[in-house]
């Protein structure tokens, strides 16, 4: 409010002023030319004729009157021409001080926010009241950097934390390969027995070996690619069945069995070759942390706006706090990565992004 009272005197004070020295100049100029501007009115605006005097018969004076109407329409334009002129440098000055106040205001927001980032105050210290609406925007952002800054770094510890691990777990089957393979040169006479032993344990070490590999790449793999979609429609039943077909020989392992129950005319639009590499991280999952001897479903529900899939399966209660990071980068449940349950962390990862591209959601849960 007092800024604009200030641009409104100042207004005033500038139409004035250029009022005042309009009357100057014709005042001068009237006085510079011997009457010019009197003249010039006289000529315009005065009729002068001769009428008998009354008061001396063969004598005559002269009479002088206005030209009303032109005066009036002069004066008339005269007005117009005030009230232009006026209006002009209201808004003249009106625009030029909401210039300079707007980069006043941009100098100073630009000014406050940099006080706050570098600083690490609470916004609210250090905007004004009147800023009340970009200090909240402010201090939204800001916690949203944290919250960024924190995920981006626990994510860089889990994922340090897992190079570390595969680094390590790399030397024992290798050194344990070494070790039995040099055994087997040497010992040429080697009992049949013993030597088929010490084959299949460098062979179950040189798999392990093989599989942590897997993980290094799956992780440089994950951090390079940029995944795109092509869809397509695509038979959903057909996908799922033939998939779980695939995964026979580590259910026959882990004692599993699976059930699909899907619409045998189920269609979807998607990329079928991302999709499948969803359900194929799901389906690992699903089966590495299930209990042996149990079933593992899989089914669907949809609607004429959705289709909705899900995977069931039997194992260990996740606790709600775990159940929440499932889907972040390099995040496993078995922390003392001691077993071979899980890899690099990147299954769930991938999936979910996949899905998102689709526009689609993924979600998990996990009751007695």
């Amino acid at each position: 409010m007092e800024h604009k009272i200030k641009i409104i005197l100042k207004t005033i004070c500038i139409f004035l002023a250029v009022l005042a020295a309009s009357s100057g100049g014709l005042y001068l100029f009237d006085s510079l030319f011997e009457g010019a501007l009197a003249d010039w009115f006289v000529n315009s605006f005065v009729d002068s004729y001769l009428s008998p005097s009354p008061e001396e018969v063969g004598r005559y004076i002269t009479i002088q009157s206005l030209k009303w109407f032109d005066l009036k329409r002069f004066i008339i334009f005269v007005t117009l021409g005030i009230v232009f002129l006026g209006t002009a440098t209201v808004l003249l000055v009106i625009y030029i001080s909401g210039k300079h106040s707007e980069k006043r205001t941009i100098a100073k927001t630009g000014e406050l926010i940099r006080q706050c980032m570098e600083q690490g105050r609470i916004a609210s210290e250090i905007f004004p009241d009147e800023y009340a609406v970009i200090s909240s925007q402010i201090a939204e952002i800001r916690a949203e950097m944290l919250r960024n800054e924190q995920i981006l770094k626990e994510e860089a510890a889990r994922k340090s934390d897992l190079i570390t691990y595969l680094a390590h777990e790399l030397k024992t089957p290798l050194t344990s390969v070494i070790g039995y393979l040099s055994l087997l040169d040497e010992a040429q006479d080697m009992p049949v027995e013993q030597k088929a032993k010490y084959i299949h344990i460098s062979l179950d070490k040189a798999l392990r070996l093989e599989k942590l590999i897997n993980e290094f790449f799956e992780i440089t793999r994950y951090n390079l690619q940029q995944i795109y979609v092509e869809k397509e429609e695509i038979d959903l039943s057909y996908m799922l069945t033939q998939m779980t077909d695939e995964f026979y020989p580590i259910l026959d392992q882990h004692h599993n069995t699976i059930e699909v129950q899907v619409d045998e005319d189920r269609k979807v639009y998607a990329d079928a070759e991302k999709l499948a590499r969803v359900f194929n991280n799901i389906l690992k999952n699903a089966i590495a942390y299930s209990y042996p001897d149990t079933l593992i479903r899989v089914w669907e529900e949809s609607t004429e706006k959705e289709v909705r899939i899900y995977f069931q399966n039997r194992g260990k209660t996740i606790p709600k706090q775990r159940l929440e990071s499932i889907f972040e980068k390099f995040f496993r449940l078995d922390e003392s990565r001691a077993s071979n349950t899980g890899g690099a962390g990147l299954g769930l990862a991938i999936a979910r992004e996949i899905i998102t591209l689709h526009g689609g959601t993924i979600t998990a849960s996990s009751v007695l």
